[in-house]
């Protein structure tokens, strides 16, 4: 599956990612209140997903992070970001992180069109292993594992659901190249 004719990935810059907070916010608002385990609760506020996104601007800014936005006819509807690891004795490796699709443009394959534009960037980078982390029982599991990743296991009780649920989250990899 590739993403729709009206969708583009575009690499955010520092400013870019600034200017685009306001709908990186709501990405992730509808990402909790959908019950997506991504690190924030129900209780969570806007100001908080406000401020973890300055942040990964700040982290983009000082390109110890790449972001990528996917825009259609209504603005940016998903997002991803690729960290490469900054350990010398890592050079080679980049974790994904962040893989959201907003509810409304679900199941349009923007989701494999973000990831396949990550994988590219580290390539580019001379990064060739990649690793990740999602939900076990979330949809992405079974994105990644079309896409060629390699399951490792679920550690039980890693996160917590939104709604303070017991969450395990299953490990992949893949190798690029």
């Amino acid at each position: 599956m590739t993403a729709p004719d009206d969708v583009t990935i575009e690499r955010l810059d520092g400013d870019g990612t600034r200017a685009a907070v306001p709908a990186l916010v709501e990405i992730l608002r509808d990402s909790v209140a959908n019950g997506a385990s991504v690190g924030f609760m129900d209780w969570n506020t806007p100001a908080d997903f406000e401020g973890f996104w300055r942040g990964i601007a700040a982290e983009v800014a000082a390109g110890r992070i790449l972001l990528f936005v996917a825009h259609d006819g209504s603005g940016i509807v998903g997002t991803a970001q690729l960290h490469p690891v900054g350990k010398p004795n890592q050079p080679h490796r980049a974790e994904i992180a962040k893989v959201l699709v907003h509810s409304r443009a679900r199941r349009r394959g923007i989701g494999e069109a973000l990831m396949r534009a990550a994988e590219a960037a580290a390539l580019a980078l001379g990064r060739d292993l990649l690793v990740l982390d999602t939900d076990e029982a979330g949809a992405a599991r079974r994105l990644y594992n079309r896409l060629g990743w390699t399951e490792l296991g679920t550690i039980p009780r890693y996160a917590l659901m939104p709604d303070g649920r017991d969450c395990g989250s299953t490990f992949f990899y893949k190798q690029l190249g």
